[in-house]
């Protein structure tokens, strides 16, 4: 898998990722594969994606067809903007929805985080969407990032070293996220 991180401190919001590709047990790094990026730009955001390494061509495939251009500067724009993507990823792009049984929806079978100079969000594999108010993690080496951006936050660290501590983390414990990484600095928007 990967990990990919966002934070969100002082004026400033950061997005990363590790850069390794796996393939069952084969570890792809950035040495080895031009493509490796698991953030791409789309508008005023960045988004970081997890799971199948398919999904970032996806995605930009996605994005790049999108016209208008969707705004996503809330919890709820970003929901509104995953409903037609899953329609797409299983119409267009032949996903395959199942995971578990018991889930109550379709999965969308990979995760993304967002920054923009609105704010921070997650978007999960069921679609649903939190606006975080510090950081977060997903992905196999989440756990790792997380404790480690946690430990360090009220340091006098600013987001990008919040970041790279926690993707930093992930990459010394967890054996799907490696080196390099990728690590991208936005303005937030200030309040009105």
């Amino acid at each position: 898998m990967s990990t990919i991180v966002v934070v969100k401190k002082g004026d400033r919001i950061a997005i990363g990722a590790d850069t390794l590709t796996t393939y069952g047990g084969t570890r792809e790094s950035a040495d080895y594969i031009v493509n490796h990026s698991k953030i791409m730009k789309f508008g005023p955001n960045f988004i970081a994606s997890v799971g199948h390494a398919s999904f970032g061509l996806v995605l930009q495939s996605y994005f790049a067809q999108l016209r208008p251009r969707p705004m996503l500067d809330s919890a709820h724009a970003v929901f509104e903007m995953a409903r037609p993507l899953h329609d797409a990823l299983k119409e267009k792009y032949f996903l395959n929805p199942t995971e578990d049984t018991d889930d109550p929806f379709e999965s969308s079978q990979h995760q993304c985080l967002i920054a923009n100079p609105h704010g921070i969000f997650g978007l999960y594999a069921l679609r649903s969407v939190q606006e975080y108010t510090r950081f977060y993690a997903f992905g196999s080496g989440y756990e790792f990032a997380l404790g480690a951006m946690h430990a360090v936050y009220n340091s006098g660290l600013n987001s990008q070293a919040i970041a790279r501590a926690g993707l930093d983390a992930a990459i010394d414990f967890d054996k799907g996220s490696g080196a390099p990484v990728e690590i991208h600095s936005i303005q937030i928007k200030p309040a009105k």
